[in-house]
């Protein structure tokens, strides 16, 4: 690009090299300097930002999101893997539990299938699961709960009795998601 020639023969601009101005970045800071690294990262972008566009600070704060979200679900993971085997699914099996805006309704949400709950049938389930019992006496009280209150749930999810895993499974996320307050 340095030779290039505009057509009347004086030599065209060059254009800035792009891999030239990548290599002239700061070096992030070793491990042990972390807080100072972090400090000396924010200032670089606090004086970047002026020269930015409203589009590069759109990117940039969509990016902050997708990175503080993927930030968060790193940590629940973490959380979750010391709960061992008895916490997982079975296999191909996917279970969540997601609450509406307005609080007036719960979904458990069983391989991309949604069963809504009422607000009340929610805290029915929370305190079934945080009452005192062994995890047998507990999914056996949640079992005939469903059997008698929420036959279509036994539908949506196959549950075959009190030891069946998916009832484990729901169990134990129903009693480390949700917790009733005084």
């Amino acid at each position: 690009m340095a030779n290039a020639k505009k057509k009347n023969g004086t030599p065209a601009a060059a254009k800035p090299d792009k891999k030239a101005a990548a290599s002239k970045k700061k070096p992030v800071p070793a491990a042990g300097k972390a807080e100072d690294g972090r400090d000396a990262l924010a200032r670089e972008l606090r004086s970047l930002i002026p020269q930015l566009d409203a589009e590069g600070l759109s990117f940039l704060i969509e990016q902050a999101r997708v990175h503080l979200y993927n930030m968060q679900a790193e940590e629940l993971n973490k959380t979750l893997a010391g709960f061992g085997p008895a916490a997982k699914p079975a296999r191909g099996d996917s279970f969540r539990l997601e609450g509406s805006d307005s609080g007036s309704s719960y979904y458990i949400v069983y391989n991309n299938d949604w069963i809504m709950f009422s607000r009340d049938e929610m805290v029915q389930l929370v305190r079934i699961v945080s009452a005192p019992g062994t995890n047998l006496e507990i999914r056996e009280r949640f079992y005939r709960w469903l059997e008698r209150e929420r036959r279509d749930v036994l539908i949506s999810i196959p549950m075959a009795d009190k030891f069946d895993e998916k009832l484990k499974t729901l169990t134990t996320l129903i009693k480390q998601t949700l917790k009733l307050h005084p």
